[in-house]
């Protein structure tokens, strides 16, 4: 008894076809590992604002409460120390408020990356509005700074003398703000280093 076999032609592909296909999955394997890089760096980044703020908050809540009276005075004269005796430490204020209030509005275009870590449009705004927020705090972190040394040391050539030792709360306060400033500005540094990194890598 004879069994009837049937044969069954499967085409083969070709060498061409496979070379053609494994560069696409070659390709989808590194699309998935630069989002799960792009997604840590979009969570760091989230933290990181979140820090910023807290720091530039701190500092614009300190110098805009620094004021002392001194104990003595007399009935025409009043020895006070504010910071709005002083433009500068003015500046600072609204330079620090504006920083923070930035990087509350900033929060949802951060979530955004996280959610979507390949989308570059957002990770460019944050890039651009982040170096003007960042060149803003440095400049009013800096001028303070130096208004801030002039009340601890004076300028002997200018004939101005130190006031801290008689306002030192006064200089306390502003000493504290302009460390917190700084913070805020390491913290804005960083983050302009985090969205440049995100969008030079594919």
């Amino acid at each position: 008894m004879k069994s009837d076999s049937v044969a069954v032609d499967v085409p083969a592909e070709s060498s061409s076809a496979i070379k053609g296909k494994a560069p696409l999955l070659g390709l989808a394997r590194d699309h998935t590992g630069s989002g799960g890089y792009k997604r840590g760096l979009s969570i760091f980044d989230f933290l990181l604002r979140l820090a910023a703020i807290v720091a530039a908050l701190a500092a614009a809540a300190t110098m805009g409460t620094s004021d002392e009276t001194l104990p003595f005075f007399t009935q025409f004269l009043q020895f006070e120390a504010s910071y709005d005796d002083l433009p500068t430490f003015q500046f600072f204020v609204v330079a620090i408020a504006i920083v923070a209030g930035y990087l509350v509005l900033s929060l949802p275009f951060s979530v955004v990356t996280i959610v979507r870590p390949l989308a570059v449009a957002p990770r460019l705004l944050l890039l651009v509005l982040d170096t003007a927020a960042l060149a803003l705090d440095t400049a009013a972190a800096s001028a303070a700074a130096a208004i801030v040394y002039l009340a601890h040391n004076g300028n002997t050539n200018t004939n101005w003398l130190p006031i801290c030792q008689q306002f030192g709360d006064f200089c306390q306060k502003t000493s504290g703000a302009v460390v917190s400033a700084f913070a805020s500005v390491t913290f804005l540094a960083i983050l302009v280093v985090i969205s440049g990194v995100s969008l030079k890598r594919p």
